[in-house]
């Protein structure tokens, strides 16, 4: 897996933030129910995500979440790294084996390496509007 079960949900709730812009908060439990997330899991998550100012809480009645930010101005990177935390500062073995590097290689890599990058790369290229876009794009394909 690329990221946590944690770092998936955040993904989610972000992409439904984005998609339903709204002036209003939108209530996490509409957020857990449209993703089927447990209530309780995705609170936890919003926790961190307000910490990190990718959402913020509004407390009350009329209480919720919004972007902390233009979507266009958040990238994938950020939601996992929020989560998930940084990437290690020594690689990790795609195997589960010790430490991974050049110097003391896996036998998957040299296979492994670029792969990681362009994940990598890829995720910091990857803003949270675009995302919703598609995904919203996806799921007019399905109803047809």
């Amino acid at each position: 897996m690329l990221y946590s079960k944690s770092a998936e949900y955040a993904i989610q709730a972000m992409i439904y933030l984005s998609e339903n812009k709204s002036e209003k908060p939108i209530m996490i439990s509409k957020i857990a129910a449209s993703y089927d997330i447990p209530y309780q899991f995705l609170a936890k998550i919003v926790q961190t995500l307000v910490k990190q100012r990718l959402v913020k809480a509004t407390r009350g009645r009329n209480g919720g979440i919004n972007l902390g930010r233009p979507s266009h101005e958040i990238y994938v990177n950020e939601i996992v790294h929020a989560i998930d935390g940084p990437p290690p500062e020594r690689e990790q073995c795609v195997i589960g084996l010790d430490l991974c590097s050049d110097e003391t290689p896996c036998p998957l890599h040299d296979k492994w390496k670029p792969i990681r990058y362009k994940i990598a790369e890829m995720l910091a290229g990857e803003h949270l509007d675009d995302l919703a876009e598609r995904v919203t794009a996806k799921r007019e394909k399905m109803k047809k």
